[in-house]
């Protein structure tokens, strides 16, 4: 990975890390519902679903999906948040960088990236993508919500973040091999 990327991923975990009970009792009691039940929508409805929480943060969409009846795992780079969302969720959590990640194919029916996936580089956003869609079993869904932007991406203070309209990302989504199934703002 060159320098570049190192300082993104560096800093932007960085960031989390040193404010993670912070933003834990910040964000703990959001109601994303919503968003969750926009991706559960789309999937089966009959049985557990293996459920793949694309920045779990400190575990509280885990919870929420544990709580469903599904079997969450989540994934975070952030060492501070992969410990709380354990303890919290007491789910698997993969602390992997988002911008080098193994992740196994055909492994989930879906995919919760909850305002996640803004924090990668546009550069890298068409090869992450495209793991994500190989770690999809057939018929799976994604379901990512993203701050929009003037197709513009820097820093935010520590934390570097890419702000796309929504005609360019369906254009990585459309290359990536996703079909858009619902938008909504």
């Amino acid at each position: 990975m060159d320098t570049h990327l190192i300082e993104i991923t560096e800093s932007t975990i960085g960031h989390y890390d040193s404010r993670a009970l912070d933003f834990w009792y910040g964000t703990c009691d959001h109601d994303v519902s919503q968003n969750i039940e926009s991706l559960l929508r789309y999937l089966p409805t009959d049985r557990p679903l293996d459920i793949l929480d694309f920045g779990c943060g400190p575990g509280r969409d885990l919870i929420d999906y544990k709580n469903r009846g599904h079997r969450p795992i989540g994934l975070e780079g952030s060492r501070n948040f992969c410990v709380m969302a354990r303890e919290h969720a007491k789910c698997e959590v993969w602390q992997q960088n988002f911008l080098e990640l193994t992740l196994p194919v055909n492994q989930f029916d879906g995919i919760f990236a909850n305002a996640s996936l803004f924090h990668i580089p546009k550069a890298e956003l068409p090869r992450v993508l495209k793991q994500l869609h190989q770690t999809l079993r057939g018929g799976g869904a994604l379901f990512s919500s993203n701050p929009r932007g003037p197709d513009q991406e820097g820093w935010n203070g520590e934390r570097y973040g890419s702000y796309h309209s929504i005609q360019t990302w369906r254009e990585f989504m459309t290359n990536a091999g996703f079909v858009e199934l619902e938008h909504y703002y």
